[in-house]
């Protein structure tokens, strides 16, 4: 299906709306319907459990959004944390100058191979930006012939990334809204160590939002303003990095492929240009709608955070290796991925238009695995007859507190099978005549829409197996 369609799916049926809609919406913020709410938080709970049931030597933290200034200055993000940007005054349209350059080089479709000339190109500019060459800088830009490139830019500029939040009026320091979640375990490295039994290597794990000023934010859930992440710490000794770099990558790999969502959708990608932070980087690269984007990154932090906390708190974040018998402030290999992301990664790729072999009608359908569709079961009496109609209610409200379902009794059985298709609803139960005399009930099935009788009493029993993140889990083994 067309982007367009994905995004308009994704309103017309309840998993995301614009922000704040009546007021005509602010631009790359979004609200979770109450569908895409069940999707999301199904993604969250298989990420965490992953994380944090399947390794004994991961656990989990929830830290502050806001927190104290000074850990903005350690981590860099005061000073570094800042893109190149291009701005055309006629037209007020501002671009980033990165993607600016990534863009061109998928219209001219360089291939890999050629790479280099893209990274030469971005350090030259960012090596002439530091020396204030904006003029040569402006000159190279608009010789490029661009799609972007439709507009002389006239202006190159630095900006950061954070929102300064404002506490007090008189107050001197700069409060932010936190844009990774990485710095509140880093702070808490300390209190991990001296409340739990947790030796290195071992990993620390968190779920939360973070906020970014954006300026170009597109691409639906893609690049957001407002969206949350999650994100392991894993503290090595230093000469243990390269092991566990590679660990991390292959095991983050096979999490993602765990979702069925195809194995050519993935590839990795090392930066050539990286993070302030970062000594190694890559990216796990999902083929979105509109091409091969970053979906998680796995990075090798070195001792730079916990040395800088070292630094500006005066606390000693060194730990004693028997091997070397010695202290040494640990290295971190970080995995961080966007839980915004991979939902626009799920969503987009089940989202299908099917032709029905017996009646040649179009359906629309999420096959979306089954552990993570936001309903499990819905329940439907076969028509709106009193007898049929009580039956499924009582049904309905015994498994409830077991599975999110649904009932309905409205329209044909056909338009209610289509609805839960376009939902990604794995299995429609329905209670006919027969069930008022066999006790038993007819699962239809979403992908391949075939059906099958069951006792009620093993309803629970077969929606359990046919829904269960087990088998999610089984793929990690």
């Amino acid at each position: 299906m067309s982007f367009k369609e994905i995004v308009s799916h994704a309103k017309q049926y309840g998993f995301v709306f614009p922000s704040s809609e009546i007021y005509d919406g602010i631009n790359a913020i979004y609200d979770y319907g109450q569908y895409g709410i069940y999707l999301k938080n199904n993604i969250k709970e298989y990420w965490w459990k992953s994380m944090i049931q399947i390794n004994e030597n991961i656990i989990g933290l929830d830290t502050s959004i806001l927190m104290h200034p000074n850990i903005w200055k350690a981590s860099g993000h005061v000073y570094k944390f800042k893109e190149i940007f291009l701005y055309n005054e006629e037209t007020k349209y501002s671009y980033r100058l990165d993607l600016f350059i990534e863009n061109y080089f998928q219209e001219k479709n360089i291939r890999n191979k050629e790479k280099n000339l893209k990274n030469n190109l971005i350090k030259y500019i960012y090596k002439k930006f530091k020396e204030n060459d904006k003029e040569k800088i402006l000159r190279l830009i608009n010789k490029i012939k661009s799609k972007k490139n439709l507009r002389k830019w006239t202006k190159i500029y630095e900006y950061n990334l954070m929102f300064k939040i404002p506490l007090k009026e008189h107050e001197k320091k700069n409060f932010y809204l936190r844009p990774e979640t990485a710095q509140g375990i880093f702070t808490n490295f300390l209190n991990v160590l001296n409340t739990s039994k947790m030796k290195i290597p071992f990993g620390i794990a968190q779920i939360g939002k973070v906020f970014r000023k954006e300026i170009i934010a597109r691409q639906f859930l893609f690049r957001m303003r407002e969206f949350e992440q999650m994100e392991m710490q894993f503290f090595i000794f230093p000469n243990q990095e390269k092991k566990w770099l590679e660990y991390w990558k292959n095991n983050r790999l096979k999490w993602h492929l765990s979702l069925g969502l195809g194995e050519k959708k993935y590839r990795f990608y090392e930066h050539e240009q990286l993070a302030h932070y970062a000594k190694k980087a890559y990216d796990i690269q999902f083929k979105f709608p509109f091409g091969f984007k970053e979906l998680e990154g796995i990075h090798s932090r070195t001792n730079f955070d916990l040395k800088n906390h070292e630094k500006y708190s005066k606390k000693r974040f060194r730990v004693f290796d028997k091997e070397k018998n010695n202290f040494s402030i640990p290295y971190i290999i970080e995995t961080s991925v966007g839980l915004d992301r991979i939902f626009l990664a799920v969503f987009s790729s089940s989202l299908k238009k099917e032709t029905i072999k017996d009646t040649k009608k179009e359906r629309i359908i999420l096959k979306i695995n089954p552990a993570l569709s936001p309903i499990k079961a819905a329940i439907f009496p076969l028509i709106q007859d009193k007898r049929l109609i009580s039956l499924a209610k009582e049904i309905y409200k015994k498994l409830k507190l077991d599975f999110i379902l649904i009932y309905e009794e409205k329209d044909s059985i056909g338009k209610r099978y289509r609805r839960q298709d376009a939902i990604g609803t794995p299995i429609c139960v329905t209670i006919d005549f027969k069930t008022l005399k066999d006790k038993c009930v007819t699962m239809r099935f979403r992908d391949k829409m075939l059906q099958k009788r069951v006792l009620i009493k093993d309803l629970k029993r077969e929606i359990k197996k046919e829904t269960s993140m087990k088998k999610l889990f089984q793929l990690l083994r």
